[in-house]
């Protein structure tokens, strides 16, 4: 559907006005205050990873800085942070000896750092197996096992004191290649990772990685980060602490960072219209419909929809558009069944669980009202609502007056009085090409979610 994400440029698109936030964060990130690690912070859905490559692509047009990316969750599997970062580094500098002497430097850090862990595991474990068997053993052998442990944290010490030379080693040949030109490592996807990978992630960037000309920009959902450090050490932590002991500087982006509240349901609904536009996957004159953009509006306000979930929508009503042979939605289709449709693909995506009730003989009205943003249908007044200056009421809540027909509970608030049903019956007539039979709505919608699920 779209270019690759790591090419994408502000230009390209910036239907959330975010170049000037990113602007921002460069300007932090070169200039001398310390604000590594910084981290771009967000929930799901809120364009984190194409912000960082718009950010990245931005940034490189001035050359001054080296940057590399990490996808870390690509890279949980190796389980070595340390590796993962050190192999990215390795990358930037050209072939030649400087390479190989940057090699040979970090090696003994990497080759002390591995065994050193694995040499307090054993030792952790040597002293619990015996510790809770003294006394079914004789003093012979507890000897002989406080001689291995005693051994063991020996070696360890040792190691611990090559392993702080070796340390300063990389840190001091990590300070040599970024006085010519600073690093800055993005590393994304962190909240994905698994609990272990990601704190040892953090632990590794505070005490190997706190280096002249080195930063770092984490793209993270910080309360996912903080479930990932409880995980490690319990409950009992204070995640927040911990956090903060690495983190020196943190903005969030949401999908409401436009400072006009309305901004985001008109940008989301723009990228909506411009992405069926680009796919071709509605009709032209659909698309083209004040009404039908406003319906949209409506759905994508009330579902509080973020970007990615517009994509994720558009992406849908392709897949049924194909499996169907573009007859779900077609040309001067009557807007009732365009949005009945529309319901199906909305559930699929956003709510399957509704859809299984749905699928039942028992239909709530009030959850599918729920759903779709009607609390109740206004009172019609000599063909006006009367909370509202419209000629005739809003899309979705002449569905609902349709859709409750095929309901079993709560269908109250969406049935009309007996004196306004003959103008209600106009409204779905025209909706619907004339009133629809009893279970014809519901049908639709289930017939439209079966094409998806290939049945």
């Amino acid at each position: 559907m779209d270019m690759d994400i790591t090419a994408k440029t502000f230009a390209d698109r910036d239907e959330f006005q975010r170049k000037s936030i990113a602007e921002k964060a460069i300007k932090l990130l070169k200039s001398d205050i310390d604000i590594s690690p910084m981290v771009i912070d967000g929930s799901w859905g809120t364009g984190k990873t194409e912000f960082c490559h718009k950010l990245i692509n931005l940034m490189k047009q001035d050359n001054t800085h080296n940057i590399i990316y990490i996808d870390a969750f690509k890279a949980d599997h190796v389980d070595e942070p340390l590796m993962t970062v050190l192999a990215e580094i390795i990358k930037i500098l050209p072939d030649g000896p400087r390479r190989k002497a940057f090699i040979n430097r970090v090696l003994p850090a990497v080759r002390y750092t591995l065994k050193t862990v694995a040499k307090a595991g054993v030792s952790h474990l040597l002293r619990q197996d015996f510790a809770d068997l003294t006394n079914d053993f004789d003093e012979v052998i507890q000897k002989a096992a406080d001689d291995s442990i005693d051994k063991t944290a020996e070696l360890i010490l040792k190691d611990h004191v090559e392993a702080e030379k070796s340390l300063q080693t990389l840190q001091t040949a990590l300070t040599a290649i970024a006085s010519q030109n600073p690093i800055i490592i993005f590393i994304d996807e962190l909240d994905r990772c698994r609990p272990n990978f990601a704190v040892d992630m953090l632990e590794i960037i505070k005490h190997t990685f706190d280096v002249t000309g080195v930063s770092f920009v984490l793209i993270t959902n910080t309360q996912q980060l903080k479930a990932s450090i409880n995980h490690c050490y319990g409950q009992a932590v204070n995640a927040q602490r911990y956090l903060d002991k690495f983190i020196k500087f943190r903005f969030e982006l949401s999908p409401h960072s436009i400072r006009d509240l309305n901004s985001p349901v008109l940008a989301a609904t723009d990228h909506f219209f411009k992405l069926a536009r680009n796919t071709g996957c509605l009709p032209n004159d659909l698309v083209g419909s004040n009404y039908f953009r406003k319906a949209i509006e409506h759905l994508i306000k009330h579902q509080n929809l973020s970007l990615r979930e517009v994509e994720t929508l558009i992406l849908h009503i392709q897949i049924v558009q194909s499996l169907s042979d573009s007859k779900t939605f077609s040309k001067r289709m009557f807007l009732g069944y365009v949005l009945l449709r529309l319901i199906a693909v909305m559930l699929v995506c956003f709510r399957p669980s509704l859809l299984n009730v749905i699928k039942s003989e028992a239909i709530d009205a009030s959850l599918l009202g729920d759903f779709l943003g009607v609390k109740e249908i206004p009172i019609i007044n000599n063909g006006r609502p009367v909370y509202q200056d419209l000629v005739r009421p809003e899309a979705f809540e002449v569905m609902m007056v349709v859709l409750a027909r095929d309901c079993t509970q709560n269908t109250r608030n969406y049935t009309p009085s007996e004196d306004k049903l003959e103008e209600w019956d106009v409204y779905m007539g025209s909706f619907m090409d004339g009133m629809p039979y009893k279970g014809r709505a519901i049908k639709l919608i289930l017939e439209t979610a079966n094409i998806m699920a290939f049945e």
